[in-house]
């Protein structure tokens, strides 16, 4: 299965972050705490160049934890400012300008040396689609101020927020790359949700799904849909014919293969994380 995705507008989005990049102080890395690096773009370091940068796990909520903690040890450890957090929690956004203020803490110093005012931070948030850009700003701002849905694309256009006092945001839309080099990130970001569902072979993502949570997740697979330990070791094919008929949809591996995605992308298989920390080095 081979996945590319790359829309016009977010060509215009690149050359368009590119220009706006001098008007703000930080950036924030928006990235799916269930892909802390598969929904990383390699594109950005080209474009954020030295810009102070804030890397925020969003989804959380959704991640394996175990492995979200040793993504942000990694993270940090290469030198980068991280924050897991869930855009929908009060708790975790009010984290931001905190670490925000630690990352530009040297900026503010100069600042303030200088005899300047202090003023709102000034900030741009980069993301791929879907990794929850819009619910960040709207839950920031406690309304509706942005487009949101559980599809990539929404955002189409930059738009300047402002939060309060603290915080100044630029919205830009979700920015993919022209192509992955490693189609299993292909799979990933398509089996969250980062790329439309129409330009996919689902039964191929489906069975992809199976391997992942056969591996590392088994007992959320058996008790989801009342498998054995001996149904795990079927055929990959062959347990998503079980499943099919288990939800009484026969032979219809189709239907089969897109309720799998959706029950994922509902949470209802519980929480998980597709890039693994113990695989990096492999």
């Amino acid at each position: 299965m081979t996945i590319q995705w790359f829309p016009g507008h977010m060509a215009k989005a690149r050359r368009e972050v590119s220009e706006k990049l001098k008007f703000v102080d930080i950036v924030f890395e928006l990235i799916d705490a269930r892909l802390p690096l598969s929904s990383r773009n390699p594109m950005l370091d080209q474009i954020v160049q030295h810009k102070p940068r804030l890397i925020l796990l969003n989804k959380s909520d959704l991640a394996d934890p175990i492995q979200t903690n040793l993504w942000v040890n990694y993270f940090r450890e290469q030198g980068h400012h991280v924050l897991a957090l869930t855009a929908k929690d009060d708790k975790s956004v009010k984290q931001i300008v905190p670490a925000s203020k630690k990352v530009l803490a040297d900026k503010m110093a100069r600042d303030k040396e200088r005899g300047l005012k202090p003023r709102a931070i000034r900030a741009m948030v980069l993301g791929i689609p879907n990794v929850g850009k819009s619910t960040l700003l709207n839950h920031l701002a406690g309304k509706k101020i942005a487009g949101t849905g559980n599809r990539p694309g929404v955002t189409k256009g930059q738009q300047w927020l402002r939060f309060g006092s603290q915080l100044e945001l630029l919205d830009t839309p979700g920015i993919l790359w022209p192509k992955f080099e490693d189609q299993a990130v292909g799979k990933k970001l398509a089996l969250t949700g980062a790329i439309k569902d129409d330009l996919l072979h689902l039964d191929d993502l489906a069975l992809y799904e199976l391997e992942v949570f056969c591996r590392f997740y088994p007992e959320q697979l058996k008790d989801r849909y009342k498998l054995t330990n001996d149904d795990l070791f079927m055929e990959l094919p062959e347990l998503l014919m079980l499943i099919s008929e288990k939800r009484g949809f026969k032979d219809d591996y189709e239907r089969a293969s897109e309720m799998l995605i959706l029950e994922l992308r509902q949470g209802k298989l519980g929480r998980y994380t597709l890039d693994r920390f113990e695989e990096l080095n492999e």
